[in-house]
């Protein structure tokens, strides 16, 4: 029985130690660490007090630190999609042979008890070229994968797919294996990806394998959205807000229906996206109090100005424009006295609403304007 680790933890390890040149590449590895064990079984595991976690197949934790410990595996394709896989985990399994089901050769080396890096398939040669490639063919089995790439293109915005891989992912969309693609697993990656330092470099892969035009054809107005997704980025902003900014190269309500119909999409992220494309063009035009008091009610912003900001948000990053004036407005707007106007229209409650929204464009009137460019509505 021996542990290695592997996977993404010598991966950023041996990035951030050729990043310093520091030489000590044990100190640069993360805390939170993945490992695989060859050797084992599940029962010997369990009697040394590792505890079992895996579903689908044998992961255990540490009894002290915690971390998770994978039985070596093979896995054979039974099935369309990232779960039509059989595992196989025994100890005679090798740790090249769990190595090679990995995705890309920069996730597929390891690193043994004294520090030696195990590394079959040149990932270390390519992390340090700079370049995103496949391991084996097997990368056409698990659709997942293009997704997955093109999330570390945003993670690792300087460096470069490799050819044969680009043309692999591209195969891969038109023969149709990745219309095996549940929501979930998409939208888990998508989301990812939307974190990382560079979004662009996510969507600039998934249109050039195709995967967009074939599944997510709402998506048009990439170019500007690109640009947009990487301001977002640079402001550190929410992923809903992030969503709601890929979400609005839809151009129509429709289309951004249809998209979150394809999607798992969280509640607050989809709510967004839809409000920034039903009023984007009210946002852009709105010049007037009355104009601006409409999006303040259309938005709900009354009662929920958390999400309010983060449509304004959303709004200024995919357009570059200001929202200043919505800002400004619904303080402005906020301080009028709903209960006391209810007060004064007790006798005619109908009248209401009505005093409420006058009052509302006066106040937001005199904000954005001053007395002299109150812009009165005529009721």
């Amino acid at each position: 029985m021996k542990a290695y680790r592997v996977g993404g933890c010598v991966r950023d390890a041996l990035l951030g130690e050729a990043r310093r040149n520091s030489g000590d590449l044990d100190a640069a590895l993360e805390t939170d660490r993945d490992w695989v064990v060859v050797g084992a079984t599940p029962q010997q595991m369990i009697e040394l007090g590792y505890r079992p976690v895996g579903k689908d197949f044998p992961v255990f934790l540490h009894p002290d630190t915690h971390e998770e410990y994978a039985l070596a595996r093979t896995e054979r394709k039974t099935a369309p999609g990232y779960k039509g896989f059989e595992p196989h985990a025994a100890p005679d399994v090798t740790l090249e042979q769990d190595l090679a089901r990995r995705d890309l050769t920069i996730n597929a080396m390891a690193l043994d008890e004294d520090g030696t890096l195990i590394d079959p398939f040149g990932g270390q040669r390519d992390l340090e070229a700079g370049v995103l490639r496949h391991v084996s063919p097997a990368f056409v089995e698990d659709p997942v994968r293009i997704l997955r790439l093109a999330r570390f293109a945003a993670r690792f915005p300087e460096f470069k797919v490799a050819p044969e891989t680009a043309d692999l992912m591209r195969s891969m969309v038109r023969n149709g294996e990745a219309d095996a693609l549940v929501p979930e697993r998409v939208m888990q990656e998508i989301s990812r990806g939307l974190m990382e330092r560079k979004p662009s470099r996510m969507l600039n892969v998934l249109v050039s394998s195709g995967l967009i035009d074939r599944l997510y054809a709402e998506l048009e107005d990439l170019g500007p959205t690109s640009a947009a997704l990487d301001r977002a980025a640079q402001r550190d902003l929410l992923l809903p807000v992030r969503f709601a900014v890929l979400a609005s190269a839809a151009r129509t309500p429709r289309a951004v229906a249809d998209l979150l119909g394809k999607l798992r999409v969280q509640q607050d992220a989809a709510q967004l996206a839809r409000l920034l494309v039903e009023l984007r063009e009210q946002l852009a035009n709105a010049k007037t109090s009355t104009a601006i008091v409409d999006v303040l009610e259309r938005a709900d912003a009354f009662r929920r100005p958390e999400r309010f900001e983060l449509l304004l948000q959303a709004y200024e990053t995919a357009s570059e424009d200001s929202a200043e004036r919505f800002r400004r407005a619904l303080r402005a707007a906020a301080e009028v006295d709903a209960g006391a106007l209810a007060s004064l229209h007790r006798n005619d409650p109908g009248e209401i609403p009505r005093a409420v929204r006058q009052a509302r464009v006066v106040a937001v009137g005199g904000e954005l304007h001053g007395p002299a460019g109150l812009d009165q509505p005529r009721d």
